[in-house]
């Protein structure tokens, strides 16, 4: 569910959202020398300087967000030279600008599998539970046996999830809830109001998201006992530039919480050229950078989905290439090389998309690389046949993973169900991570980023080739290997 957009012009924006076949449009627009009003990101060389309200004001700026712990700033200005400004200012290490891409949503088409969703899962209120339905949970928990280990449930630890909110009255939820932050901007859209409390989930993500890591109810997560902290960064839109993400990063370990998970992604490039002027991200990439280093210093392990572009992260070209087929043309040329944020930036545990019915390949959206996927785990796909013949019409709806979906919304057009929904992509495959994290954590509350990642590889199932691969990383990881690795 995981969908990355590219960084079409002097930053990224980072995106979420059901994977959508293979066909995803940015909405974003190219610099030009027009007196409009732009965003902009800078990370200054240490911390953020007394006088940097001042700094921008004279640079023909406005500060919109200031992030001391990572020495950054979100700014806006319709002065066409505010980068040039900022050139003789010896405290400002990188300046770029801020681009917002939006989401185009999953197409349905009746014609095709979407006029045909699945109707053979009962609805909730005719079901005691949904186990025999969560082949995803039951894969990574060995059908369970994990919960009746001590620690297995994660009693005692917590999850931050960074993204588009939570149902948190949803009943298989709410217990498990322990409050949230908004990091939207008031006027976004008429819903958004700047208020800090509102993380009401307006297109169901961040739900499902919640639900693969902690749900305790009819469905179960990883962790039923581990506790969710919810930052919003997403609105209804699907879009959100990596100042609001960052910002959720350091208050989500400044809340102490055990995990971060962020089924997020972008690119950003740091060589491409407009009208033959070049440019580079790298203000996002150092500001993402600090933003890791600062979770993991705060003892938090940090999970991110992998992205659902298919390409090999570790081909350079492949990457490049995509970037100019994909965002390219009309005087915007990428030369590489990129970074995929936040699941290149070090300190991250990157997960590719195990499917239901492999051990040897994983669904056929997911990126992967020897150099950039840790683990694997159950993110779905659309069955075997699909996987074979790419025709829409063969699309079986079952191999996707059900999780929870907001109470209040409709049912995600996968399925006639309400309250849950059927959905695929590397943002199901990482809470399954996540979650990991957070019971090893319960278990072992002093183990650090380092050995929890660690453990996660050394006890995840090696499917794929023998060894780490490029395709499940060190394998599928594994919750009820990781808790028996750890009684020895």
């Amino acid at each position: 569910m995981n969908i990355k957009l590219a960084s079409v012009s002097l930053a990224t924006a980072l995106v979420f959202g059901a994977l959508a076949g293979n066909n995803v449009s940015a909405q974003a627009k190219t610099t030009s020398t027009a007196q409009t009003e732009k965003n902009y990101l800078i990370a200054f060389k240490k911390d953020l300087p007394s006088n940097y309200q001042d700094i921008i004001k004279n640079a023909g700026g406005q500060v919109l967000r200031a992030i001391p712990a990572v020495g950054a700033l979100e700014v806006k200005s319709s002065n066409a030279s505010f980068l040039d400004n900022l050139k003789g200012v010896s405290s400002v290490q990188a300046a770029n600008q801020e681009i917002v891409h939006t989401l185009d949503k999953e197409e349905i088409r009746p014609a095709a599998a979407d006029g045909q969703p699945v109707t053979d899962i009962p609805q909730p209120q005719d079901i005691n539970s949904y186990w025999d339905y969560q082949w995803d949970i039951k894969e990574v928990t060995n059908d369970g046996k994990s919960y009746g280990i001590n620690g297995g449930t994660g009693k005692g630890a917590t999850v931050g999830v960074i993204d588009s909110g939570i149902d948190a009255n949803h009943p298989d939820l709410k217990a498990n809830y322990l409050g949230g932050r908004n990091f939207v901007p008031p006027g976004v859209d008429e819903t958004e109001t700047g208020n800090p409390a509102d993380v009401l989930d307006r297109g169901g993500h961040g739900t499902h998201v919640a639900g693969s890591i902690a749900a305790n109810g009819k469905l179960k997560g990883v962790g039923p006992d581990l506790k969710i902290r919810s930052y919003r960064v997403f609105p209804e839109a699907g879009s959100a530039p990596t100042a609001w993400i960052v910002d959720a990063i350091v208050a989500a370990a400044n809340d102490r919480v055990d995990v971060i998970n962020m089924s997020i992604g972008g690119f950003d490039s740091l060589k491409y050229y407009y009208n033959g002027q070049k440019y580079s991200d790298i203000a996002d990439v150092l500001i993402w950078k600090r933003a890791i280093e600062y979770a993991v210093q705060k003892n938090v392990t940090v999970v991110a989905a992998g992205g659902n572009e298919s390409l090999n992260m570790d081909d350079k070209k492949m990457v490049t290439n995509y970037l100019n087929e994909t965002y390219g043309g009309n005087g915007l040329t990428f030369k590489g090389p990129t970074v995929e944020t936040p699941g290149q930036i070090p300190g991250v545990v990157t997960v590719s998309s195990s499917n239901e019915w492999s051990t040897d390949a994983i669904a056929f959206y997911s990126n992967y690389g020897n150099h950039f996927i840790d683990v694997a785990a159950p993110g779905g796909d659309n069955g075997p046949i699909y996987a074979k013949t790419r025709n829409l019409a063969q699309r079986d709806f079952h191999y996707r993973t059900l999780s929870t979906w907001p109470t209040y919304l409709e049912p995600y057009f996968t399925s006639n169900l309400h309250s849950y929904a059927l959905l695929h992509g590397t943002s199901m495959a990482s809470p399954k991570v996540a979650g990991i994290a957070g019971v090893i954590k319960a278990a072992h509350p002093t183990y650090s980023p380092a050995q929890v990642a660690n453990l996660i590889k050394q006890t995840a199932k090696d499917y794929g080739k023998p060894g780490q691969d490029a395709l499940f990383g060190a394998g599928e990881a594994n919750i009820y290997n990781a808790l028996l690795n750890i009684k020895k």
